[in-house]
């Protein structure tokens, strides 16, 4: 139909400049050094600083692949390198097509290697089988039949780790001391914004004085201004105050 010659006809045109454009994008060889090169991503800059055998006044910025290097083993450039090389001009700017030494010899290279991700996370933590503890296989490979459960922290079959009175006591000193504090805290503080003497010597009307003001902020009963003062987080910063001022005055 004539529609679909006209389309073709319109399609022809478009594609044949971007041919054209490739074939005729001309080859220039240039020198000068590697301005920066990322190992991990394996691409990086060279700075041209002669085209063509003669000198740049300003030099200018070739982009770099990996692919286009021209060397043995692991591809990449040192910062500072010298090089020779080939590029053409693309939409993205310069681009390097084939990067040489000195003379056509190999690059260099950097002596930097990517840092491999999945070997580190492996080692702090050495593995062991779950089932009976050994350090040398995992669960799926133990040859012994289904094991009691076991705290993985301290290996007792009586609790698990997240019931472990081993683990709580060593990592959570900082709570404990909170929940240590948690009991005269209600009348200290209150004790204390009363301006009250040294600790340990607070009288009966004044904790009921500060409770009482937190009953009435709060709109609870004394109790439950009290009870939830107590359930409060160590982090609060009402908890952390007094306890600063504890341990000065002691």
């Amino acid at each position: 139909s004539p529609l679909a010659g006209a389309s073709k006809g319109g399609e022809e045109p478009g594609r044949l400049p971007e041919h054209e454009e490739e074939e005729e994008s001309p080859l220039w060889h240039g020198a000068g050094h590697c301005k920066w090169f990322n190992v991990r991503m394996g691409f990086g800059f060279i700075s041209m600083s002669s085209r063509e055998g003669s000198p740049l006044e300003s030099p200018v910025d070739v982009f770099v692949h990996q692919s286009k290097l021209y060397m043995e083993g692991f591809r990449s450039l040192k910062e500072g390198e010298p090089v020779e090389f080939t590029y053409k001009k693309s939409s993205k700017g310069l681009e390097s097509i084939r990067v040489t030494g000195p003379g056509g010899s190999p690059c260099l290279g950097s002596e930097r290697r990517p840092k491999g991700k999945t070997v580190q996370k492996r080692k702090p933590k050495g593995d062991r089988c779950y089932n009976c503890g050994g350090l040398d296989h995992h669960a799926k490979e133990c040859s012994l039949p289904p094991q009691p459960k076991k705290c993985h922290y301290c290996q007792s079959i009586m609790h698990m780790v997240a019931n472990c009175p081993h683990k709580t006591v060593s990592q959570q000193p900082t709570s404990s001391q909170g929940r240590h504090e948690a009991e005269p805290q209600p009348s200290t503080s209150a004790f204390l914004r009363e301006g009250g003497g040294p600790y340990g010597y607070s009288s009966p009307s004044y904790s009921q004085e500060g409770r009482s003001e937190i009953s009435e902020r709060s709109g609870r009963s004394p109790q439950e201004a009290s009870s939830s003062k107590l359930s409060a987080s160590p982090e609060e910063p009402s908890r952390k105050g007094p306890s600063v001022q504890k341990r000065k005055k002691t």
